[in-house]
């Protein structure tokens, strides 16, 4: 499959075992880092902490990203599958509540084959596909039986905004009907007993600063769309980094007005579950420290 490569939206059919393709990646795997993480969702860190593996490089180019040194400028180191597969059973062995797979999207077809390996290694917690949303749904019909959890983003409404923002052309249609078939997959989350996800789709959505009617529509489209009792995490953590920080419209952090406007408009649509993060001030601080 990688040397034709259709993984991802852009299909872009390049030999990935003789070159890099439009997402920057060959045939090998790369990692950044990987860690226990506490900062996720209550439903998803837990008490113990998300397994959390961040992938390098991605097959979107955001302006804003927060993780630019890996995703945009490709910082990381190459392992082999049963590197992956024996990293998955080391996040186990340290009690973890999951193993959280970070911006996955290019190395899908290898993650298939390391979570083949460490189960019959004796990997037995929920597997996190943590992704931006731009994915193909022919190849999440590849990952189903394999992945426990979909997190993936819905960033834009407007397809304007992704090929502004994200350089993608059009996310919306591609995410939504992605996001559907991880529905279709997974269902509404499902809890154990101590209130960790054990299976289910969450949706995330970041809230940009001056694009609320964005961020409006997007949770609009879910409410109409998806389960009313699927998870939402709606992130007030954007902060200017990268090369947000000389585009006017995305140079400065989101106001109190602006929170306030996006929280009421949430309860408002009545959603059941979810999250909405407290606007907070040191954002910059929960960044991870790139392993590399």
């Amino acid at each position: 499959m990688l040397e034709k490569c259709t993984i991802c939206p852009h299909k872009c059919g390049i030999d990935r075992t003789k070159y890099l393709g439009r997402c920057k990646s060959g045939d090998k795997i790369k990692i950044a880092l990987y860690s226990v993480h506490n900062f996720e969702e209550p439903c998803i860190s837990g008490n113990n902490g998300s397994g959390t593996i961040f992938f390098s490089n991605c097959n979107m180019n955001c302006v804003y990203c927060q993780n630019y040194e890996i995703s945009q400028q490709g910082k990381g180191r190459e392992i082999t599958i049963e590197d992956l597969a024996n990293i998955m059973l080391e996040e186990q062995e340290k009690r973890v509540e999951n193993i959280n797979l970070v911006t996955p999207t290019s190395f899908a077809i290898q993650i298939v084959e390391a979570i083949k390996q460490a189960k019959l290694k004796g990997l037995n917690i929920p597997i996190v596909y943590n992704t931006n949303g731009y994915e193909s749904v022919e190849t999440l019909k590849l990952l189903e039986g394999y992945i426990d959890i979909y997190l993936p983003d819905l960033k834009y409404y407007y397809n304007k905004l992704g090929k502004e923002y994200s350089n993608i052309d059009n996310y919306f249609e591609v995410a939504t009907s992605a996001i559907k078939e991880m529905y279709r997959q997974v269902g509404i989350p499902q809890l154990n007993e101590n209130g960790i996800m054990k299976k289910g789709l969450m949706i995330r959505h970041l809230i940009l600063p001056n694009n609320m009617e964005n961020s409006k529509k997007v949770l609009k489209w879910i409410k109409e769309n998806i389960d009313n009792n699927v998870y939402i995490s709606v992130m007030a953590q954007y902060f200017p980094t990268y090369k947000a920080k000389n585009i006017s419209s995305l140079n400065r952090k989101l106001t109190k007005n602006e929170y306030e406007e996006i929280e009421n408009y949430l309860y408002d649509l009545d959603l059941e579950n979810g999250y909405i993060q407290e606007l907070g001030e040191h954002e910059e601080e929960y960044v991870p420290k790139w392993d590399i």
